[in-house]
């Protein structure tokens, strides 16, 4: 399943809202400095979507704040 997500790093409190089936918007605490922001949003998500991190994956937008993420089931 290929999801897009709009990252909001550096934010204050860890969440992920749901805008409909295939747009979301993940916000973490951890600022977009080497990798740290996508690694918090991949386990958000890998949390939310109750799958293991290793099933995430960034597909594109490594330094975007718009993603392309695949969640592997």
């Amino acid at each position: 399943m290929k999801i897009f997500v709009k990252a909001k790093p550096n934010s204050k409190e860890e969440k992920i809202e749901k805008i409909n089936e295939q747009n979301y918007v993940v916000f973490v605490k951890e600022p977009p400095l080497q990798g740290r922001a996508n690694n918090a949003i991949k386990n958000a998500l890998a949390v939310y979507f109750k799958t293991g991190s290793s099933c995430v994956k960034i597909i594109s937008g490594h330094a975007s704040r718009n993603k392309i993420v695949e969640i592997l089931k």
